[in-house]
């Protein structure tokens, strides 16, 4: 017979792992002000300008380090099944977050210093924690999954207006204009279609300004399509009853809603008493 657990280690993981409770919201908060500070440091120490306040970068690096190795222990201690959490993605994110500092302390000496300037770099990682805190994220990635086949369609379709307004520009200008290839014409199309266009190739002949002029007012009307599938999507859910951030106990999928008693995904009693 499974064990159960003591109520106060039932109170902690209600905590970490959710935000319906005040407790569990105000540890979310916390954590999401540590994560962004954290990012705003790494940032900050690859700054040529600012390497005279390293020691001080260092010093809030492992406060930093300690307060997420702490999280990270007891997310692995409160959880019930550990192997699940620590292979999850949200677990490899986690120990990403505090393992390269301690990895750095290995590499020692000028001649490793490239080899730590790269551990130390995953520290960027950090910023995956955030997707804990976006209560939109189920929502998003719902309509995305329900809309992928006009989103595929959709791409296909720019795929091959690029194919053909590239060729046909690569036609029309030719090399000595700097359309080499048709590679060359599929890179101005793409750039020209995206409204980027970085102006280092442009038509010089009536008819392939024409073309131009045609390809960037179609891009505007196709940056329009794929937002009106998706917010389509998106309005339809909206309809739907309002989930929770309730973790299941064995599986740690949340996006239940507010009566279900059972998980979606494995059936596991949600409330386990």
């Amino acid at each position: 017979m499974e064990q159960r657990q003591p109520t106060w280690k039932k109170n902690l993981y209600q905590i970490i792992f959710e935000a319906d409770t005040p407790a569990g919201r105000l540890f979310d908060i916390a954590l999401l002000i540590v994560i962004v500070l954290s990012t705003i440091v790494i940032i900050l120490e690859s700054v040529p300008q600012l390497a005279k306040y390293a020691y001080i970068f260092d010093a809030l690096e492992w406060v930093f380090t300690s307060l997420f190795t702490i999280e990270y222990i007891l997310r692995v201690w409160v959880v019930k099944h550990k192997r699940r959490y620590v292979f999850s993605f949200l677990g490899i994110v986690d120990l990403l977050s505090i393992l390269p500092t301690y990895l750095s302390l290995i590499f020692y000496g000028a001649e490793a210093f490239i080899v730590i300037r790269i551990i130390r770099l995953i520290r960027i990682f950090r910023i995956l924690k955030l997707a804990q805190f976006i209560g939109a994220g189920h929502t998003l990635r719902s309509a995305l999954i329900a809309s992928r086949y006009k989103i595929i369609v959709f791409l296909l379709t720019v795929v091959m207006s690029v194919i053909i307004s590239g060729t046909l520009m690569y036609l029309i200008e030719g090399a000595e204009n700097g359309f080499t290839s048709i590679p060359v014409g599929l890179y101005w199309a793409i750039s020209t279609m995206t409204t980027v266009s970085y102006g280092d190739i442009t038509p010089s002949t009536g008819l392939g300004r024409a073309l131009a002029s045609f390809i960037m007012i179609l891009g505007y009307g196709i940056i329009a399509v794929p937002t009106g599938i998706v917010s389509a999507e998106m309005f339809d859910l909206k309809a739907k009853e309002k989930l929770t951030t309730q973790r299941c106990p064995h599986c740690l999928k949340e996006g239940h809603d507010n009566d279900a008693v059972h998980c979606k995904f494995c059936g596991t009693k949600l409330n386990e008493e």
